[in-house]
């Protein structure tokens, strides 16, 4: 004959599962589900948030690299130091555009300042104000064409090219001062890469 063996009771937590009052569940529940938003629905939010910062930027950078000509705003400091155009300070209806091929890199920049600041342009690039010459359209008609630069009409145009050694850019700079207190400033620097 074979001793019987002691009956084991169920699980300790089975008599207290069953007893479980409404309440208690339903917080029970909300708590599970609290956990499954934070763990699935956080990290999926900031997916979403990223996703849409990232199309941004390169939505942002599209512009920047597709726009066919001069865009409101400052050039960069590593634009401005490569091309040597020194936009000074006060400046202001400051816009410029840049062409990069296999040839020849340019920086189209236009600019509004007052009498010093202009000299301070000037200096900066190594030149005097007494270098403008009377009636002398330093950019060309391509550059022009690529700006959407004018010359003719009212103004009182006054001109220079300052030539540089390779691999130093060549600017050709021309300046309106119709208004003598307000000059407007435009400059094309082209070097060779």
């Amino acid at each position: 004959m074979t001793p019987s063996l002691p009956h084991q009771g169920g699980p300790p937590d089975e008599r207290d599962r069953s007893a479980e009052n409404p309440r208690h569940k339903a917080r029970r529940r909300a708590l599970t589900l609290l956990i499954i938003v934070l763990l699935i629905g956080v990290p999926a939010g900031y997916l979403v948030i990223s996703a849409n910062q990232s199309r941004d930027s390169g939505k942002d950078k599209e512009a920047k690299y597709s726009a066919t000509g001069l865009t409101p705003g400052w050039p960069s400091k590593v634009q401005r130091r490569l091309y040597q155009v020194p936009v000074p300070l006060p400046a202001d209806d400051i816009a410029y555009y840049e062409t990069n091929n296999w040839k020849t890199s340019r920086l189209y920049v236009q600019f509004r300042t007052n009498p010093a600041g202009l000299d301070s342009f000037l200096e900066a690039m190594g030149l005097r104000r007494e270098q403008l010459r009377k009636d002398y359209i330093a950019v060309g008609e391509r550059d022009r064409k690529v700006s959407g630069w004018t010359f003719g009409g009212e103004g009182s145009w006054w001109g220079l090219t300052h030539e540089q050694k390779n691999p130093a850019p060549t600017q050709d700079v021309v300046v309106d001062l119709s208004d003598p207190q307000n000059p407007t400033v435009f400059a094309v620097s082209r070097t060779v890469p």
